[in-house]
């Protein structure tokens, strides 16, 4: 059948349409590149492209005919804001090449405000055009209406080996888990009875070291032994004991070592042949060697050099950590973790339900090409339709269940999506920095990448985290230009390196992503130079050096997932960040990025940051000082960096107001009376703080805020305000303090067709109305008829209720003090000043002295101030209006 084109109106709609590259991968080429025998000839599918055009809604009837669409509709509609996944196929049909441009396999969900995203690079006026907020943070999905965001997951690095302990079997192990595009393994290298040994789960039983570097090509005991324990005389004794294995079991050349590791090898399919051959035990060893174990080295020319290297490398980790528990690794250490973001697990799933895919596409025309007899010739095409809903339904239901089952990759995860909150615009605004639990314990360090007060109250404390204000985490670079650069450096290749100046005095082992390629004599300055190289924009800003003295080691990371932040440069005593840069930097004249490219400012990562001197403040600039923090309050999360005075406040406070910060009743978004959610709450009249910090203007909660400014008498009024319970002025609710709307949404999609038991016989119509009871009288806000996805026609009826104040609701201050109200007394009753001030609320003094929150007395203190002086007071942290200032600024004012 001849090639049919792509409809034109695609292209009219998206003239601008990107493409996207689908992961290319050896086994899903495989699966689809099935060849069978027929009548006329063979048939050949080659492995398509994939690519993502711009955002479109696609009807399965109606496929060629891409409409775009609103964000806000989908929502409104209960659909799912997804893009096609447009393929091109080709295949061979007898001496016939048949194409297919354009064919969609599916649809995968579109992340708001990214590159694909109709939302993408849009001004605030077209974002209003469009009924969308400008504000709006975007990093979420919507599925089946339903906006969900997926967590970001901690997970310990890949390809980096890691050191553990376990007392009570007396074991002392070196685990790395290998990730690379083909495979995914996990090797050990183990202490056991004083000899050590190679565990895979590839091997059937644990492999003496000694025998798998004889395998690997290390054929000298002598060399062997210099490239595991070096010179040092207690690591030889320690290591030569094991020399013993392979005399015992007879083995001394490779030949032999290979035939050892090839027996143990375990059988995965059975041999050719009837009854079975012989196994080739060689082949089997050598394949194994290759691909499986520590599978991130790579083999070039089967010269097995650089994992015998790498393997020697555990080893004698193993015996360091055997001499000194100080270096067991901590596998709770940020600088251990990798974080896992949205792209990488779409990716891993897109991969897992794409090879599905085309493994069933295979099956089902291995079906047909096997009948003898056809009456028609035969259209692959076919076969992809009939498959084409199983990527689309899989990447739907992961997303809105939260279940990431992937058994090709090992993977069994619960929780991973959460329902964005849209309590309040802070609480939308920090579900994608949140970082889901990991089965970790929380004893790690605290450090400056992540917030130390953003976690939440009982046992998930600790392990529920929250990214600081400036952190950023980073993907994968390049590691090409970078092993160019460390040779250019003057570095020796490690391959070339014997076993005596492998571990020679002086030599440092430089990695490169957890994979030994390089040997260096002046780690100190390699070290210098690499960095002023990257600081003059030769290699990527993300990519990290740092020096392991313990390990005699210099480590290089370019991967993805660190989580590092920037810093300003500290070069003779002086930081690099002038006035006339700052200067510069307020008339716009200079952004961010070109603090970066001048080499001002750079990124580290954790591990780089321990192998730095960070002044706080510039005063405190020594000659050991290396950098400067830009903000000492940027160590806070955007949570947490509301709170005013935080630090003259008791830790417990700070967290407990993270919590209550993100429930606070405000505005959500500017287009918050266009949505129709389920439930939806806000105030009716909301207010800016008098009291600001840095934070809010940088994250825009002052354009919308939640709360109201109140005035607050401390002192006892009579027995209705004991336990933290508080007394509302019933003049101020009347005039609409503390006053909200709620907005429930009942909906009811109405199904097409006809069912029950005279299906196909006469209808007759009879009035089925459906009655829906609020527990309060409510008014009719919205009434919206539409049709989902499936072309059933959707009501929804937004109600609206006016909330006043009552007796039992919770109020709470910015700094993790609430209370409910005990009374709403009438403003006669209320206490007044001289000068005819009522207050709003009255609260008890007892709740000052065991929470010790001295940062709401200066709040209460500032705010006055600002009252009296008509400006706002800045209470950011480790900063803001000093206590003399808003004392100096109240006797000028009084």
């Amino acid at each position: 059948m001849p090639p049919k084109k792509r409809p034109q109106v695609a292209a009219q709609q998206n003239p601008s349409a990107d493409s996207l590259n689908s992961t290319s991968d050896p086994s899903a080429q495989s699966s689809t590149g099935a060849s069978a025998e027929t009548d006329r000839g063979h048939k050949r599918l080659r492995q398509p492209k994939a690519r993502a055009r711009r955002v479109v809604l696609m009807p399965e009837e109606r496929v060629a005919q891409l409409v775009s669409v609103k964000a806000e509709a989908m929502i409104l509609r209960d659909m799912t804001y997804a893009a096609p996944i447009l393929v091109d196929f080709e295949y061979v049909r007898g001496r016939q090449r048949v194409k297919r441009n354009g064919t969609a396999i599916g649809r995968m969900p579109v992340m708001l405000r990214s590159s694909k995203c109709v939302l993408s690079k849009k001004s605030p006026r077209e974002m209003y055009l469009l009924h969308e907020c400008p504000l709006d943070p975007g990093g979420y999905f919507i599925v089946n209406g339903t906006e969900k965001v997926i967590l970001v997951q901690e997970q310990l690095s890949k390809n980096r080996v890691i050191v553990e302990t376990d007392p009570k079997k007396e074991i002392v192990q070196a685990s790395v888990t290998s990730s690379s595009n083909e495979r995914k393994s996990k090797s050990y290298v183990i202490l056991k009875k004083d000899r050590i040994y190679l565990r895979h789960n590839v091997l059937s039983d644990d492999i003496p070291v000694v025998i798998l570097l004889k395998a690997m090509g290390i054929q000298s005991d002598k060399e062997m032994l210099l490239l595991v324990a070096g010179v040092d005389s207690v690591y030889q004794e320690d290591f030569a004991i094991n020399f013993e294995e392979s005399i015992k079991l007879g083995i001394y050349t490779q030949q032999q070592a290979l035939e050892y590791l090839g027996s143990h090898i375990k059988i995965t399919r059975k041999p050719n042949g009837f009854g079975g051959g012989r196994r080739n035990y060689i082949q089997e060893a050598v394949e194994a060697i290759a691909s499986v174990i520590i599978s991130h080295v790579q083999v070039e020319n089967m010269n097995f050099r650089p994992k015998a290297l790498y393997v020697a490398h555990m080893a004698r980790r193993v015996l360091m950590a055997k001499h000194d528990s100080s270096l067991v690794d901590d596998r709770d250490y940020v600088g251990n973790k990798r974080l896992e973001l949205a792209g990488q697990l779409l990716a891993l799933l897109f991969e897992d339900l794409f090879k599905k895919f085309c493994f069933d596409i295979k099956m089902n025309i291995d079906k047909v090409l096997k009948k003898p007899v056809r009456t028609e010739a035969f259209d692959a095409f076919s076969v992809v339709a009939i498959h084409g809903n199983h990527i689309t339904q899989g990447m739907n239901r992961a997303i809105s269940t939260g279940n990431w089952s992937l058994k090709r990759f090992r993977m069994e995860r619960a929780g991973v999506t959460h329902v964005l909150s849209r309590l309040s615009y802070i609480s939308a605004l920090v579900s994608s920095k949140r970082l889901g639990k990991s089965a970790v314990s929380s004893s790690s360090p605290p450090n400056s990448m992540l917030c130390p007060s953003d976690t939440p109250e009982g046992e998930a404390g600790g392990l529920v985290k929250n990214l600081a204000l400036m952190t950023h985490i980073t993907t994968n670079d390049e590691e090409e230009p970078v092993r160019k650069l460390v040779f250019a450096l003057g570095a020796e290749d490690v391959q070339a390196v014997g076993g005596r100046e492998f571990y020679g005095q002086g030599a440092y082992i430089i990695f490169l992503n957890g994979s030994p390629i390089a040997l260096t004599r002046r780690p100190k300055h390699f070290l210098n130079s690499f960095r002023r190289l990257r600081r003059m924009g030769r290699v990527s800003e993300f990519v990290s050096v740092y020096i392991n003295h313990h390990q005699s080691a210099v480590h290089i990371a370019t991967d993805d997932g660190r989580i590092c932040r920037p810093l300003i440069i500290v070069e003779n005593q002086k930081s690099k960040v002038t006035d006339l840069h700052l200067g510069m930097l307020r008339n716009g004249t200079m952004e961010f990025d070109d603090f970066l490219a001048q080499g001002l400012v750079e990124y580290l990562d954790v591990n780089e940051e321990n192998d730095s001197y960070i002044a706080v403040y510039e005063n405190e600039i020594n000659e050991n000082t290396t950098h400067l923090e830009i903000e000492p309050f940027t160590i806070l999360g955007a949570v947490a960096g509301l709170i005013p005075y935080p630090h003259h406040n008791q830790s417990p406070r700070n967290t407990y107001q993270c919590a209550m910060g993100k429930q606070a009743i405000g505005a959500i978004a500017n287009n918050q009376f266009l949505r129709i959610d389920s439930l939806l709450y806000t105030m009716v009249y909301p207010q800016k703080p008098m009291v600001k910090t840095r934070t809010i203007e940088l994250v825009k909660y002052d354009k919308l805020p939640a709360g109201q400014s109140a005035t607050v008498a401390v002192m006892s009024y009579s027995g209705y305000d004991i336990e933290d319970a508080l007394v509302l002025n019933k003049g101020s609710v009347d005039r609409g303090f503390g006053r909200c709307q709620v907005f429930p949404t009942p909906e009811n999609a109405l199904s097409s067709g006809i069912t029950g038991s005279d299906a196909g016989g006469p209808i007759a119509y009879i009035p089925s109305p459906q009655t829906y009871k609020l527990p309060d009288p409510s008014y009719i806000d919205k009434v919206m008829i539409s049709t989902t996805e499936g072309e059933n026609q959707l009501l929804k009826v937004q109600t609206r209720q006016t909330r006043r104040p009552e007796v039992g609701d919770k109020f709470s201050s910015r700094h993790g003090q609430k209370g409910v109200v005990g009374i709403i007394a009438e403003q006669a009753d209320m206490p007044f000043t001289d000068q005819g001030i009522v207050p709003d609320i009255i609260m008890n003094p007892h709740g000052f002295p065991s929470r010790m929150t001295v940062g709401k007395m200066l709040e209460l203190v500032a705010g006055k101030a600002g009252i009296l002086s008509g400006q706002f007071g800045y209470g950011t942290a480790f900063g803001g209006s000093p206590v003399e200032e808003i004392a100096a600024r109240r006797q000028e004012e009084w």
